[in-house]
């Protein structure tokens, strides 16, 4: 189990900067709508937020080179807890036809390790992929 993926990029965002460009790069229909809720989210204010499983979803940030334990400029996607009563409405975020739909429903019959191990590690490997593509297009890669 990993649960962190590091994507090393060529300038540093703001919080607000990464999240402008996840919504005029990021397909929404293929890849889930970020969740902007504070009810569904305690996360909101400081991550780009991402629906994954029930039980977690994956926070997006960044940080820039320089700072303590960061010598390269970066975006990181990482597991988190779903927040408690936030499932429900968390999974109807998902959109019944697209990669993630069938992941989301098998991981709900799963033990909490088995889920965040198997189907929200995958979820968190296709955001992460998806997302350096996307860096890689605008040339933000490192």
């Amino acid at each position: 189990m990993i649960g962190r993926q590091v994507i090393l990029t060529n300038r540093s965002f703001s919080h607000d900067e990464l999240l402008a460009f996840m919504k005029a790069h990021w397909n929404t229909e293929e890849y889930n709508q970020f969740i902007t809720d504070p009810a569904v989210s305690q996360y909101t204010k400081l991550y780009v937020v991402l629906p994954a499983t029930p039980r977690y979803l994956i926070i997006v940030y960044s940080r820039a080179a320089g700072k303590l334990f960061s010598k390269d400029n970066k975006v990181i996607l990482s597991i988190a807890n779903t927040p408690a009563g936030a499932s429900e409405m968390l999974m109807r975020s998902i959109p019944t036809r697209n990669i993630f739909s069938g992941i989301a429903k098998t991981a709900s019959t799963m033990s909490e390790k088995a889920e965040r191990e198997g189907p929200t590690e995958e979820i968190l490997q296709k955001y992460t992929a998806y997302l350096r593509s996307l860096l890689q297009e605008a040339g933000y890669l490192k």
